[in-house]
């Protein structure tokens, strides 16, 4: 296999987002044979189950991005102490109808960042709950629930030297554990 690809799904909208941040931040620390693509979910209608036999064209993009993938990357802030509901939105709409999911299989990494002192470490617990049910092998170490400081970036929007070695070992598992699904599919 020549490149793996990887769709990248940020939990934030916002136009100045962290997590968007990182997400750039962390491809860059990816090798030339990862392709890490963000994936569009401000797009996606309220998830409704009626809506399951006509879905919309932005939902069926979504569920195609996903299931292309070799791989999916969960960047997320943590809002009111849990995934902020665009992210769940998107997630009930690439599972749905039933017994039609893309999500299962897909190797998957969770991650974020936030203000909070604890980064994200309550989303990404319950953004993992959800990915256990959705049949997605999550890399389970090493977590990561990192605080946003001056020096996560650098001037070049890469990760900074504090944060750099930490983080850069954290794509390489995760790198490691896509490849590892991708030999036994």
């Amino acid at each position: 296999m020549s490149k793996f690809e990887i769709a990248v799904v940020v939990g934030s909208l916002r136009r100045d987002s962290f997590n968007k941040k990182l997400a750039k931040a962390l491809a860059m620390l990816a090798p030339d044979e990862m392709e890490f693509r963000p994936v569009e979910i401000g797009d996606l209608p309220l998830y409704n189950q009626d809506d399951d036999e006509d879905q919309a064209p932005a939902v069926k993009r979504l569920k195609s991005e996903i299931e292309t993938a070799h791989g999916v990357l969960f960047i997320t802030p943590e809002y009111n102490r849990s995934v902020p509901g665009v992210l769940k939105n998107a997630i009930d709409h690439a599972s749905r109808p039933y017994g039609q999911s893309v999500w299962a299989g897909k190797p998957a990494g969770v991650i974020g960042v936030s203000v909070g002192a604890i980064g994200t470490a309550l989303a990404q617990q319950h953004l993992r709950n959800t990915l256990a049910c959705l049949d997605m092998p999550t890399l389970g170490q090493p977590e990561a629930f990192i605080q946003i400081s001056e020096e996560l970036f650098d001037a070049d929007g890469g990760i900074g030297e504090g944060s750099r070695e930490f983080l850069q070992d954290w794509v390489d598992r995760y790198v490691a554990w896509v490849k590892q699904h991708a030999a036994q599919s």
